[in-house]
């Protein structure tokens, strides 16, 4: 086969690159923009891109990480980590074994992962007001008992 004839597929092997790492970043750089002056946010979804082995650490290495880091449990463990630049996280998904499930980088101002949801910042209200009346209840009787006295 000539040259010409192979140079017309492109097939993969080993630890060939994809070639997706530079236009990854590229597209994180244009969603910060996006970000910055239109205050449209972004996920890409790292587990639905093809990437060759080491890619994947690559793009995670050239993000770096910056000063936030969180954990959560909520449906399993979750780590989201902010990179050396704001606005850029890093967000994982693992399973009970502990393996990665799912891995995104978002383009915004605050994972919504991060963000009470309305339901719960109520449910939290109504509990702290209950625990408050009945503290107050408590205080009054006390208050009730060492006038007596």
């Amino acid at each position: 086969m000539s040259n010409a004839a192979t140079a017309l597929f492109n097939i993969q092997t080993g630890d060939d690159l994809t070639w997706n790492v530079m236009p990854l970043l590229h597209e994180v750089k244009h969603a910060l923009n996006n970000l910055i002056n239109h205050g449209e946010t972004s996920i890409i979804d790292l587990r639905s891109i093809p990437l060759a082995p080491g890619e994947e650490e690559k793009i995670l290495n050239t993000l770096g990480r910056g000063e936030i880091h969180a954990q959560l449990n909520a449906l399993g463990p979750s780590e989201i980590i902010e990179t050396q630049y704001a606005g850029v996280w890093v967000v994982t998904h693992f399973n009970d074994e502990n393996n990665v499930i799912s891995r995104f980088i978002e383009i915004t101002f605050m994972p919504d992962i991060l963000r009470s949801q309305t339901e719960d910042v109520v449910t939290a209200y109504n509990r702290l007001s209950e625990s408050l009346q009945e503290n107050s209840d408590v205080n009054s009787k006390d208050n009730s008992l060492e006038k007596l006295e």
